[in-house]
């Protein structure tokens, strides 16, 4: 496995503490697996403008957080055609994906129906 590519569920899962969820980002740690997620996730799991989501804000200090340029929203569109879906941060999620990653998603349905349409040879992993 190359990298663990994180939906807003997986960092969501941290923020509440999720045992396993931790757990599985802690032995991906030890192992060297990255983590990767992108700038419109972290977008949909901050809320504390004061800081105070300890446990994300320490989580994201191990994540590559990738931006959302011009050619990502044209190919994340692209994507939803073909999948017929709807969810913009999704499509940038599967984006993210490389040959052997694991993506971590609270919409294992959805995603699939994105990694499929997209050829991208990814596993999707519920959390």
């Amino acid at each position: 496995m190359s990298a663990l590519v994180l939906d807003a569920g997986a960092l969501l899962a941290v923020e509440r503490g999720d045992r396993e969820m931790v757990a599985r980002l802690r032995i991906a740690q030890q192992r060297d697996i990255g983590l990767r997620s992108n700038a419109v996730v972290v977008a949909q799991v901050w809320r504390d403008r004061a800081g105070r989501q300890a446990a994300l804000a320490r989580l994201l200090r191990a994540v590559e957080v990738r931006a959302v340029d011009e050619r990502t929203g044209r190919d994340a569109g692209v994507l939803l055609g073909r999948a017929g879906t709807s969810d913009v941060v999704d499509a940038t999620v599967v984006l993210l994906a490389r040959p052997g990653d694991r993506i971590l998603t609270s919409d294992p349905k959805d995603i699939t129906r994105l990694v499929q349409a997209g050829g991208v040879p990814a596993v999707v992993v519920p959390c």
